[in-house]
């Protein structure tokens, strides 16, 4: 079982007053449907890890935001595009999604990672990633 980062239980406890059980109900959600998750701290806000970024949580002023990495792929066409989120302006844990819910869209951002980054890619990612790799060996001189 991984273990909490120090740095997210300071972050957690520096946040406005509505905003901590929010970031605690999401970690919880985070660690019990993903065992085996990592936490870390990267560009300032909690991000929890399984074979790389799947998830991230903040706290502003006035709400909190939720964020899957492959949103689409995970939460589908309904996933919202904003600011920082899929689950727009969060303030309160009434405004996520209900426990099961979000441990499913936990599971299947770990199901996508486990298949590996490429194959969770989008059929339009896939062709730019695709792209950038033959075009940047091109750029490789032949010996």
């Amino acid at each position: 079982m991984a273990k909490n980062d120090p740095r997210i239980d300071a972050y957690i406890e520096k946040s406005a007053d509505f905003a901590q059980p929010i970031l605690r109900h999401i970690r919880a959600v985070v660690h019990a449907a993903c065992p085996e998750v990592g936490e870390t701290m990267k560009w300032s806000f909690p991000h929890f890890d399984y074979k790389g970024i799947m998830v991230s949580m903040a706290s502003f002023k006035a709400h909190c935001a939720l964020s899957f990495w492959h949103a689409k792929e995970v939460i589908g066409p309904e996933a919202q595009e904003g600011a920082m989120g899929q689950f727009g302006r969060i303030r309160s844990v009434k405004d996520l999604p209900p426990k099961r819910v979000l441990a499913g869209y936990v599971k299947k951002a770990m199901a996508l990672k486990a298949a590996g980054a490429f194959a969770g890619f989008s059929l339009s990612h896939r062709r730019e990633y695709v792209e950038w790799i033959t075009e940047a060996s091109y750029r490789m001189p032949v010996s």
